[in-house]
């Protein structure tokens, strides 16, 4: 069985598996649930369900008790949205695109326990359920306020179905929460001449009311709990946006809204309000695990409630909010157990550029199973190696580039010409010198190498246990990669072929003890093989259970306390004839797939370009008017301009924000750059900022800086910056921050 301690970083090892040392006694993993509102890219596997799958795999082949769950978010405008833009219903629009996501993820081998919905019915009753616990109990508070309405379609309007103008661009089709053109977060009093889209008139305000979750009077839990309690554990980019957060001051958030689409709420006339998304959507996971249990025969309760059960949240960067504070407050105040983890991964962008729908810059995860996976018999390999490649570039602790020839790379050097080619060699140099079976281990013909590569293949098994329990899968992939390199390594060495000698049938000793040493080599390459399919299989499923039979084993052998033994396979076994694992991609397809993405993204732009041109026609012909010549001279004072003078609605275009630089590092080969990354509330910001000669990197976290936020991206040493800080330089020239007076709330707006 499995014997190793628990490690230097403190957390818990397989050593104690057996005598329960501390180990929780089950495990909830959940991925967050993909709106269904059109095809995901593989930024999405990137960047919540591979990793939540890795770490699922490992803890079954640990024989831990783990459900792992995950569905389609059914709900919020985003829906209706796209319904409008098919031209149907938004029943009909999550009907399509749920069943698609559905199947993307399992052909690329995520392997949910159950993939539900939020429009099931047991999902209704489950949000419904905890919204009248909470209520029922004061814990929500109901405020007034004036909201937008449309009286033609008699309803309030979501953010999204309200357009105008934007107050810093421009732009004439902003929408009510965000521009756009010019990316500035909005609200809907923000826009100039607003508009319903449902009917095309001008909106009124009406009094409504609704319920709030008020986090403002949790800030002090949520303090102690996650900047204290996980403080040694959760990733730095976490804790760095919920420290913002909190010390920004947090605000009561709406559970409830006007809207036709979603989940009713449970009070006697409020027939018109639904839940808000957000406030649903994650209970989804709850009601995924009911259904689950239902249709196991299993009692949910305790993945919820038991206070040794450790729930896990798989999310990207832009669900901190709602999974570090937002949920765990509701878990809390519902009497469930709150995560021991977020490990929340950073965004992945693709071939220089971010990812973008609306750009066509992406590559849906439909599209590469199309195109790799649907075309070749054995075409899962071909999902191993996505898999394989994007968790070389999992962006763990800070943005990742998926370019096509790191992926063909990827392949070619390392699963083609490294794991595969070891695993193919062990095999043909058994059939060809051992007559196809499992040669003997003489222990009295055991040298240095021998007794390596088996302290190898021991301590590859700890290292990789050790890294997937810290969510650190790039290293633990590695680890595996590098044992099959050593692998190589010791074959090269060892080189069997020189000691024995194959004419057909007939083998011939060509060395002093070639037998012998033929045989040990051959026989710990093929336990190498055997460790390599249990290893590698939390990262490459198909490749693993495509190994199996190749050594006439059953699944069972994958099991973790199988790890780490060189003997998996018995002397004098016979074993089948190698498969290829993996095979070689050729530059005419890495070809393809970039002239591909850039005529996609050619008549996105194209398209875009003549729905928008008789705006932006008018716009310029405003600007144009509105030039003035500007004055050399201040005429409050004899100090000289140096830019010429603007007018408002030139600076209006300036999207200023307050900021918080929640990490700084200096750029490599780059004296004067420091890479910071910048909380704006919304979200965290990449920007290159030229005042390392100013500034030491460590001095300047926490720092509030003032950020112009709507600046076009700009790359800088290989890195998009997106923004700039503003600084001020005085008659030394010895720059110093622009900053408010004391702390607000990151992304607060400068006027």
């Amino acid at each position: 069985m499995v014997n190793n301690e628990i490690n230097s970083s403190g957390n818990v090892s397989s050593s104690a598996l057996e005598n329960g040392g501390g180990l929780p006694a089950r495990y909830m993993i959940s991925a967050a649930l993909p709106y269904a509102n059109g095809l995901k890219h593989i930024g999405h596997l990137a960047g919540a369900y591979l990793p939540a799958d890795i770490y699922v795999r490992y803890l079954r082949a640990q024989k831990r008790d783990v459900v792992f769950v995950s569905g389609s978010d059914e709900h919020g405008t985003a829906i209706p949205i796209q319904a409008m833009k098919e031209g149907t219903t938004a029943r009909a629009i999550i009907d399509k695109y749920h069943p698609i996501i559905k199947q993307n993820l399992e052909d690329l081998g995520i392997s949910f326990d159950i993939y539900h919905r939020t429009s099931e019915p047991i999902h209704h009753e489950t949000s419904q359920e905890f919204f009248t616990y909470l209520n029922d109990r004061g814990e929500l508070d109901i405020i007034d306020s004036e909201q937008y309405y449309d009286e033609e379609a008699k309803t309030f309007l979501a953010d999204r179905f309200i357009k105008g103008t934007c107050p810093n661009c421009g732009f004439e089709n902003a929408f009510g929460d965000q521009c756009e053109r010019c990316g500035t977060t909005l609200n809907p009093d923000m826009l100039i001449n607003p508009v319903s889209m449902l009917s095309g008139n001008a909106p009124v305000k009406k009094p409504t009311k609704h319920w709030y979750l008020p986090l403002n009077k949790h800030e002090d839990w949520l303090r102690e709990w996650i900047l204290k309690e996980h403080a040694g554990d959760w990733r730095a980019t976490v804790l760095g946006q919920c420290k913002s957060w909190i010390d920004g001051g947090l605000q009561p958030r709406a559970v409830t809204r006007d809207l036709d689409w979603g989940i009713k709420v449970p009070l006697p006339g409020l027939e018109d309000k639904v839940l808000y998304v957000w406030f649903d959507a994650p209970i989804g996971y709850m009601s995924a695990t009911k259904q689950w249990a239902l249709d196991n025969g299993k009692d949910w309760k305790p993945y919820w409630y038991a206070k040794d059960t450790k729930l896990v949240h798989f999310i990207g960067k832009d669900n901190i909010v709602f999974h570090c504070i937002i949920f765990p407050v509701m878990l809390k105040l519902h009497g469930n157990i709150v995560p021991a983890n977020v490990p929340a991964n950073e965004f992945m962008n693709l071939e220089s550029d971010k990812m973008s729908t609306s750009r066509n810059w992406k590559l849906d995860m439909q599209d590469y199973i199309d195109d790799f996976i649907k075309k070749e018999n054995g075409g899962s390999q071909m999902a191993d190696v996505l898999r394989y490649y994007l968790t070389t570039i999992m962006p763990e602790t800070k943005d990742s580039e998926f370019t096509w020839k790191g992926y063909q790379d990827a392949n070619n050097s390392e699963l083609v010409s490294i794991f595969g080619n070891f695993v193919n060699r062990a095999f043909v140099l058994m059939h060809k010198l051992c007559k196809g079976k499992v040669p003997p281990y003489h222990t009295a013909f055991a040298d240095d190498l021998d007794k390596q590569l088996i302290k190898d293949i021991k301590a590859t098994k700890e290292n990789v246990e050790s890294l997937l329990e810290q969510f650190k899968f790039r290293e633990a992939q590695f680890e595996v990669i590098d044992l099959a390199r050593k692998g190589n390594q010791y074959m090269q060495k060892k080189e069997p072929w020189k000691k024995l000698k194959a004419d057909g049938d007939v083998i011939t000793i060509i060395a002093e003890n070639g037998r012998e040493l033929a045989d040990n080599s051959l026989h710990l390459s093929l336990q190498l093989c055997a460790n390599l399919a249990i290893l590698i299989h939390p990262f490459l499923p198909f490749t693993a259970k495509k190994m199996l039979p190749m050594m006439k084993v059953v699944e069972k052998m994958l099991e973790w306390e199988n790890a780490g033994r060189v003997d998996l396979l018995k002397t004098g076994y016979s074993l089948r004839a190698p498969e290829l694992l993996f095979r070689k991609i050729e530059d005419s397809e890495i070809s393809y797939q970039l002239e591909k993405l850039k005529k996609a993204s050619d008549a996105a732009a194209a398209k875009k370009d003549d729905s928008s041109q008789a705006t932006v026609d008018s716009q310029e012909k405003k600007a144009e008017g509105s030039q003035l010549t500007a004055d050399s001279k201040s005429h409050a004072t004899d100090e000289p301009i140096n830019k010429a003078t603007i007018q408002y609605d030139d600076f209006a275009k300036l999207d200023l924000r307050v900021g918080k630089i929640v990490s700084a590092e200096k750029v490599e080969k780059a004296d004067k750059l420091l890479k910071l990354q910048i909380d704006l509330g919304f979200e965290v910001r990449t920007v290159v900022s030229g005042i390392a000669m100013h500034f030491k990197p460590e001095d300047i976290v926490g720092k509030q800086v003032v950020v112009v936020a709507n600046l076009a991206p700009r790359k800088m040493r290989g890195i998009e910056s997106n923004g700039m800080i503003l600084m001020a330089e005085d008659n030394n020239g010895k720059l110093h921050f622009v900053n408010p007076e004391e702390a607000i709330n990151a992304g607060a707006g400068v006027s």
